[in-house]
């Protein structure tokens, strides 16, 4: 395919595109362009069985068709119909969920079943780890907010292919090396003082356990498994979601929502918040917004205020911020928060030590 041959050597993600180009070949592969219509994309709409997957396709086969016609290889408008999008997801994590997923992620070991012996047929824990990975990917991503593609091969070196952590400066520079820029952005960001702690740590551990290997560390990004890069970290995190029992859609995408909504609940404004997520002020306003402890306080406060007498509307405080005292609510809140940061504080001190 003309389109595939092009572009794979400069999308953001080439085995997305390939496996695209694959599905869509199944079923428009012997088709023409004048053959395409509303009733044949629904046909693969059907076909395919999910909408969403679906339409990523449909968009492929769309600039597909975009890119045949600038090569002058066809005149005409050809026009790919798409099926609505799904309702965004904005599940998040609280800060107690984190602390038990990563409590799981540290703690879990492979499970076999005996074959010889008195205890055949018995299950038996191994002392094989599989989901400490999972552990790093987690923390890296509830701290940033970055998407899993450019978090799953995040390394210390500076290579094509991988996203760059500079633990000298404590700068990450999520754009994937050899990549073009896309809309989804991802601006490079400074590192938490705790992240970056972590960082550094697992680095100089990876590198000893390398050296006993005769390996070099510059051979794995930060999240790897069984000594080999990770390519995609969905079954891992799947298998600790279930084993944590989290309800609702959770995945790791999750970790960005989780991201975003932290940074409002903790008051950081819009435009800061969006810069560090790489994502734009008007799409963190519309989607995240009313987690902030800000969000229509001054609306809050003037429906319970008292009427003005002179016509005047009533001045502002000083901050612009609603002015109230603490009450029991507010101190359960508050302790309930401390709480929570108390367990996730625990979780990662287990992994922190034990890396």
């Amino acid at each position: 395919m003309l389109y595939l041959t092009d572009k794979e050597s400069v999308v953001a993600d080439a085995d997305r595109l390939k496996i695209s180009v694959k599905n869509l070949n199944e079923f428009f592969g012997e088709k023409k362009l004048a053959d395409i219509n509303t009733s044949l994309c629904a046909a693969y709409t059907g076909k395919r069985g999910k909408s969403g997957g679906a339409r990523r396709d449909l968009e492929t086969l769309r600039a597909a068709i975009r890119h045949h016609s600038a090569e002058g290889l066809h005149r005409g408008i050809v026009r790919v119909t798409m099926p609505k999008k799904g309702e965004r997801r904005e599940r998040w994590l609280t800060r107690g969920e984190v602390a038990k997923l990563l409590w799981i992620c540290w703690r879990h070991r492979e499970v076999q079943t005996l074959h010889k012996g008195g205890r055949k047929g018995e299950t038996t824990a191994t002392k094989r780890f599989t989901l400490r990975h999972i552990a790093r990917f987690i923390l890296i991503g509830v701290y940033t907010g970055t998407r899993a593609t450019a978090l799953a091969s995040a390394s210390a070196i500076q290579e094509k292919g991988r996203s760059f952590v500079d633990l000298e400066r404590g700068i990450f520079y999520r754009q994937i090396v050899g990549t073009r820029i896309t809309n989804k952005k991802q601006p490079p960001v400074p590192l938490p003082p705790r992240l970056l702690s972590h960082l550094r740590r697992w680095h100089r551990a990876d590198a000893v356990k390398a050296e006993a290997k005769g390996k070099t560390a510059a051979d794995l990004p930060f999240i790897h498994w069984n000594g080999k890069p990770v390519a995609s970290v969905k079954k891992g995190f799947a298998r600790a979601v279930d084993l944590a029992e989290l309800p609702g859609s959770v995945t790791p995408h999750t970790l960005r929502h989780t991201a975003a909504t932290w940074a409002m609940q903790n008051g950081i404004p819009i435009w800061e918040a969006a810069g560090y997520l790489g994502m734009s002020p008007e799409v963190l306003n519309e989607h995240y917004a009313h987690h902030s402890p800000d969000h229509l306080r001054g609306a809050a406060s003037a429906i319970v205020g008292k009427a003005s007498t002179t016509g005047k509307p009533p001045k502002p405080t000083g901050t612009g911020r609603a002015v109230s005292q603490p009450n029991d609510v507010d101190r359960t809140q508050t302790t309930t928060k401390n709480h929570r940061e108390h367990d996730q504080s625990v979780a990662e001190t287990v992994v922190e030590n034990g890396t």
